[in-house]
């Protein structure tokens, strides 16, 4: 784990909710991103320190330089605690998790560091890495930091998230011919 300015490289990861074979739009009229939420153990102190340090750092700068010399009362910031956010999901219990996103896609590694050039390879489920950045916004009525996707190391194959995935023989039936009929 390693960090640079606003950027940080986490420990182990696991992957939800993602998308970086193209850009998708969350809300009809929203811009198209590539995205993923990122779920950091609780019990990986380094990586979440790292995390609140630069969240701190990015608040007090944007204080200064983007929030008018206030800390706004409503102050969204992107690390969140499974437990609490989201209580009926098994997958979040034990997790903080943080939802980045980002314009270009990001890189995407194997194990190896080498491309993944197919990206159904690294799916909601798997194992990696993270390379994120934090950045403040001010829009009107919303201030707070966000975080941006810039690349992805998949170390292991999960339990897929979402449903899992099919093969072919999951078409398999003894009465194909009925239907032809």
């Amino acid at each position: 784990m390693a960090r640079k300015g606003n950027q940080v490289t986490t420990g182990k990861i696991r992957m939800s909710y993602v998308v970086l074979d193209k850009p998708r739009a969350v809300v009809e009229g929203q811009e198209p991103k590539f995205s993923m939420s990122i779920l950091i153990p609780k019990t990986d102190k380094k990586t979440l320190g790292e995390i609140k340090a630069v969240l701190e750092e990015v608040k007090q700068a944007a204080v200064k330089d983007k929030w008018g010399g206030k800390m706004p009362s409503n102050l969204r910031t992107p690390l969140k605690d499974g437990d609490e956010e989201r209580p009926d999901d098994a997958v979040y219990a034990g997790h903080y998790f943080i939802n980045a996103t980002a314009k270009t896609r990001p890189l995407v590694l194997d194990y190896d560091k080498q491309e993944v050039m197919d990206l159904s390879e690294v799916y909601s489920g798997c194992y990696g890495k993270a390379v994120i950045n934090f950045y403040a916004y001010a829009a009107p009525g919303n201030k707070g930091i966000a975080c941006g996707l810039l690349g992805v190391q998949k170390l292991y194959d999960g339990e897929p998230l979402g449903g899992g995935r099919i093969t072919a023989s999951a078409f398999d039936d003894d009465d194909e011919d009925d239907f032809l009929d």
